[in-house]
């Protein structure tokens, strides 16, 4: 690895910036540290779905092509966040000083976030359109000076409860930014982000493709594979529990009872979707500091077989989040980067195997949103000879609007959404090409 922070060289690959929101949070240093150890040869891509052969040639952006930058209310560096994180064995150890260099760069690109929760309209100082302005304004400065062929916002912060008053949370404040700075967008979070019928108009008219919400990394995981096999085999379930202990800034987090409901609709959904309707049951959330970054997550599962036997089947997951999550951010980043270098706007409902909550319309069960996610990894492939194409939407239509809004529920060429105004019009609908649900999931500190 190098021994000086990384700077722009002339280079005939172009570059693409990973602006990450909650930059310097377990998540988000371990996609950045693992990324340069996956690219210097260090380690090999365990987790990249990307980086398997069903996604070769499909113009991918390379790892090493990869730039960070981000916002974040925190200060500590992260080579320290680093450090901290291999003494709790998330990362290898010598991992934080084999990569050090990328860290300091990446850390040389992180600007102050805000605001701080509580405050509603911004904050005591800034209205919201001043926080959407100053943030875009870092993103664009960000790809001016690293001289990037493009950037990816992705939302990696933590967990903020759904917003009772109609007001813009700081998830949303930081999606309008990427759209108004041109950028595609990814929420790996449940938290409201584009999810909010002020940014409706935006979201349909800014002419960047988005993804998300809140990755699946683990529980959920396995529930969306665990429903469709009880489906298909006609087995009647009758009750799914579950327990989550878990520690770190998603335990502290998801001990505020909102949030944890909230998150929890995510996980029930998945159910829902997979099943065709809820069985009893809850998950519970418990925080156990002691845990760090690791996560244990009970299901019980009580079903009815042939004749009306009762039959119990349980589950125990143990994993660690951070080095669950990171692989599957360095892929959206990838693959959002050239959908937006490809031209497609709108909402990416082919990555909804990376989420629980996806955005557009698409399957529920992890086989199906598989095959979706390969058929898109054809696509690019077969365009990979063609980056010059523009104007088609991800979902097969055509594009409209252009980013960079001078406010957060309208575009240019969208008279209409001035006329409205930011909260009306589609606020109680679903837009056609908008997020499946409306706001309301939060989740913890990634």
């Amino acid at each position: 690895m190098s021994a000086e922070p990384s700077r722009p060289t002339p280079s005939t690959t172009p570059r693409f910036g990973v602006w990450l929101i909650g930059a310097r949070g377990s998540v988000a240093t371990t996609a950045i540290a693992g990324c340069a150890a996956v690219a210097g040869g260090l380690h090999p891509p365990t987790g990249m779905i990307t980086e398997t052969p069903d996604f070769a040639s499909c113009g991918l952006p390379p790892l090493s092509s990869l730039v960070f930058g981000g916002h974040d209310t925190v200060d500590c560096p992260l080579p320290k966040r680093a450090e901290h994180l291999a003494a709790g064995g998330v990362l290898p150890h010598g991992l934080p000083s084999a990569v050090h260099a990328e860290l300091v760069a990446a850390d040389h690109e992180i600007r102050p976030g805000g605001p701080l929760p509580g405050y509603t309209d911004g904050g005591p100082d800034r209205t919201d359109d001043a926080w959407i302005d100053a943030f875009a304004a870092d993103i664009r400065d960000f790809v001016r000076r690293q001289d990037l062929a493009g950037a990816v916002v992705v939302n990696v912060a933590s967990t903020e409860p759904a917003p009772a008053d109609g007001s813009l949370p700081p998830s949303s404040l930081y999606a309008a930014a990427a759209l108004r700075a041109g950028c595609a967008y990814v929420n790996f979070t449940p938290s409201t982000g584009l999810h909010h019928p002020a940014l409706t108009a935006l979201a349909a008219s800014a002419g960047v493709p988005y993804a998300g919400r809140d990755g699946k990394t683990g529980q959920t995981l396995l529930r969306s594979v665990l429903g469709p096999m009880f489906a298909q085999r006609a087995l009647a379930v009758r009750a799914w529990s579950g327990t989550n202990l878990l520690g770190g800034g998603d335990g502290a987090a998801l001990a505020d009872p909102a949030a944890a409901a909230a998150k929890n609709a995510g996980k029930e959904r998945v159910l829902t979707d997979t099943l065709g309707a809820a069985p009893e049951g809850e998950v519970h959330i418990d925080d156990v500091p002691a845990l760090g970054d690791w996560k244990t997550a009970w299901d019980h599962i009580a079903f009815d077989g042939f004749l009306g036997a009762r039959m119990v089947l349980q589950t125990t997951w143990q994993g660690c989040d951070s080095a669950l999550a990171a692989p599957l951010v360095l892929d959206l980043a990838r693959l959002a980067a050239r959908a937006q270098q490809r031209g497609l706007t709108g909402p990416l409902a082919e990555l909804g195997f990376y989420f629980k909550d996806p955005v557009g319309d698409g399957p529920a069960s992890l086989g199906e949103q598989y095959a979706e996610l390969k058929r898109f990894a054809g696509r690019l492939r077969d365009d990979a000879g063609d980056p010059g194409d523009t104007g088609v939407r991800a979902d097969g239509r055509t594009g409209g609007g252009v980013a960079g809004s001078e406010a957060y529920g309208t575009a240019p060429g969208d008279r209409a959404a001035e006329d409205r105004g930011p909260g009306d019009g589609a606020a109680g609908d679903r837009a056609a090409d908008g997020p499946r649900h409306g706001a309301g999931d939060s989740g913890g500190r990634r």
